[in-house]
């Protein structure tokens, strides 16, 4: 799909969210939602990517599945941080709000 298409799957998805302690945001350039100000989900806007935050080892279990492949800008491995390069509506709206709950278990 087009990034176009998945930059507004990312939006869709995120935008039921929002409430006094989730809003929008940029991350590195890229756009993201925070919850209390913890960024927790983010959309590479040129490759079309989801990228989330997740404990490490939810991150190497994604990873090892496939189903995700490591956060590394600039060579840098982010350990709570994960792509997912394929665009799936119900495996993004779970690991995104999967990481709103790791960020902000309330």
């Amino acid at each position: 799909m087009s990034t176009e298409s998945t930059t507004e799957l990312f939006w869709d998805l995120v935008e039921p969210l929002y409430d006094d302690h989730v809003s929008s945001s940029t991350m590195m350039g890229l756009p993201c939602v925070r919850v209390d100000g913890a960024f927790f989900a983010s959309l590479d806007h040129r490759s079309g990517n989801l990228i989330v935050k997740l404990p490490a080892n939810r991150v190497s279990e994604l990873i090892h599945a496939g189903t995700g492949l490591p956060f590394a800008p600039a060579g840098r491995t982010f350990k709570e941080w994960v792509v997912i390069p394929t665009e799936d509506e119900s495996t993004w709206s779970a690991l995104i709000a999967e990481a709103r709950t790791f960020v902000s278990p309330e």
